[in-house]
């Protein structure tokens, strides 16, 4: 009975990954159908490049600080809508719009939002007396990686809360109860009883926060483009700037696979901390 949803994960992940690795040990290029074999050259010429280093800085950094903000912003959010506050309908709705939004409309929206002419954030700093200057967002290396970060945090926050909600809600009624006879104040009922029950639930929340923010080309290629100066640059804008624009397939099919220790990895610690924090529970 499981065999068409094996054969259709199979088709449409399995397939592109088996081709992504023999691209990664050729020569091939985007403009011809030549297949040679050429073994590590692709990695080599691309582990002593400081543009690459440079990727996966990027990559790692803007992963965590996101992931980091949009779990402490969807708990806060997600705290709220589960009061059961009047209006809450009208609230989850206007949560899940940078969700819904196309994700190249949005970046866009950002685009001019970031402005170095007509940046509405800039007029609002300087309105409420918060800025004296002016930024430059997508012209400081600085600047751009920040907004770069801030577009991401906007995205993800929305799905995170939808998460971090569903395991609140799951919450026994009886043990709320039970906390609030106990006497029990607001903290402690969210950091030694709500919180350690949605751990499980919050960890499929970061996990899929970070595939989406690590293999995410869309934002960073719409917003700066990998600069200024390649500072903005991570594994997927950079794999598809050598791969497909260069049209160097190898190369490019070469950088995307270093995505995948990287993902690997923090999956099986997700997986793990949320495995023992369930049989702990």
């Amino acid at each position: 009975m499981l065999t068409p949803a094996l054969a259709y994960v199979l088709l449409l992940a399995g397939v592109p990954f088996v081709l992504a690795i023999m691209l990664s040990f050729s020569s091939a290029t985007a403009g011809g159908l030549e297949f040679h074999w050429v073994g590590l050259r692709n990695f080599r010429e691309i582990l002593p490049d400081p543009v690459f280093h440079q990727a996966i800085i990027n990559t790692i950094l803007i992963t965590i600080v996101s992931q980091i903000a949009v779990m402490i912003l969807a708990t806060i959010s997600a705290l709220v809508l589960d009061a059961g506050i009047r209006g809450m309908r009208v609230f989850r709705f206007l949560l899940l719009l940078p969700w819904a939004v196309p994700v190249s409309l949005a970046a866009l929206a950002w685009v001019w939002m970031f402005d170095s002419t007509f940046s509405v954030v800039n007029w609002t700093l300087r309105v409420l007396g918060l800025m004296h200057g002016w930024l430059y967002w997508f012209g400081d290396t600085t600047l751009a990686l920040t907004a770069v970060i801030v577009v991401d945090i906007w995205r993800m926050f929305p799905f995170a809360t939808v998460i971090v909600l569903a395991g609140l809600t799951s919450i026994p009624q009886d043990i709320r109860e039970a906390a609030l006879v106990d006497g029990a104040g607001f903290w402690r009922r969210i950091f030694e009883i709500e919180f350690p029950l949605i751990v499980p639930i919050a960890s499929v929340a970061v996990l899929f926060g970070i595939a989406f923010t690590a293999t995410d080309l869309t934002t960073v290629y719409l917003l700066t483009n990998g600069g200024p100066y390649n500072s903005t640059q991570v594994l997927s804008t950079l794999a598809f700037q050598r791969g497909i624009l260069g049209g160097d397939l190898g190369q490019g099919a070469a950088i995307a696979l270093f995505l995948l220790p990287v993902l690997a990895l923090a999956t099986i610690i997700l997986l793990h901390f949320a495995r023992r924090t369930e049989i702990g529970s």
